[in-house]
C-alpha cells in the first residue's frame, strides 16, 4: 500500500505544472481541473508502479497526457468560452504585480495584436510539435526529458521542436507582410495605417 505522505511529497509537488499543462491543453480552467484531479487520482491507484527516484514530474505527464487522449478528445469539444471576470481579474493583478499603470493605449493594443498573432501561430501547429515546443520554450525541459515524457527519441524531439520553430517563423513572416505596422508599429501609427 502506497504512503500518503510519500505520495504528497514525490507527486503532489508537480500540481501547479500539471495544471499549467492541462489549462493549455484543454483551453477551459474547468476542464483542466477535471484533467488534473483525474491524473492525480490515476496516479495514487498506480503509484506502486512508479519507480522511486525516476523523475515523477514526466511520470505524471505521461498520466495527464493519456487521461486526455483517452477522455477528453472523445467527448465533443466544446467552443472556447471567455470569461471576462478572470480576464479582469488577470489585468488588475498585473496592474498591482508590477505596480504600474497599463501605459500607452497604442503600444498596448499593438502588443496585444501580435500576442495574438503569435498564439495563432502556435495553435496551428501540429499537436506534437505545439506539444515539443512548449515544454521546451515555455517549461523548459531538456530534449532528454522530453523524449522521456513524451516517449519518444530525443532525435524526434529535437526535430520537432526545430520544425515547430521553422513553421511559426514562416506563418508569423507571411502574416507580418500583411500588416502595415508590422515592421515599424510606431511609424504605421503615426501615419494612420
Amino acid at each position: 500500500m502506497v504512503s500518503r505522505a510519500y505520495f504528497e511529497q514525490t507527486a503532489l509537488v508537480h500540481l501547479d505544472f500539471l495544471y499549467n499543462i492541462a489549462v493549455k491543453i484543454t483551453r477551459n480552467e474547468d476542464d483542466a481541473q477535471d484533467l488534473v484531479q483525474e491524473t492525480f487520482l490515476r496516479a495514487f491507484r498506480f503509484f506502486d508502479k512508479y519507480e522511486p527516484g525516476t523523475n515523477c514530474k514526466a511520470w505524471l505527464y505521461r498520466i495527464l497526457k493519456n487521461t486526455f487522449i483517452n477522455h477528453y478528445r472523445q467527448q465533443h469539444r466544446r467552443p472556447n468560452v471567455v470569461d471576462f471576470e478572470s480576464i479582469e481579474e488577470t489585468q488588475e493583478a498585473q496592474v498591482k504585480h508590477t505596480g504600474r499603470k497599463p501605459g500607452d493605449p497604442e503600444e498596448n493594443l499593438i502588443n496585444s495584436m501580435l500576442r495574438g498573432d503569435v498564439r495563432n501561430a502556435l495553435d496551428k501547429l501540429p499537436a506534437d510539435y505545439r506539444e515539443a515546443l512548449f515544454l521546451s520554450l515555455v517549461e523548459g525541459f531538456s530534449y532528454r526529458e522530453i523524449a522521456e515524457m513524451v516517449g519518444c527519441p530525443i532525435g524526434t524531439v529535437m526535430s520537432r521542436i526545430h520544425r515547430a520553430r521553422k513553421l511559426m517563423q514562416r506563418e508569423l513572416v507571411a502574416h507580418a507582410q500583411d500588416r502595415p505596422w508590422a515592421a515599424s508599429p510606431r511609424a504605421a501609427l503615426a501615419q494612420g495605417a
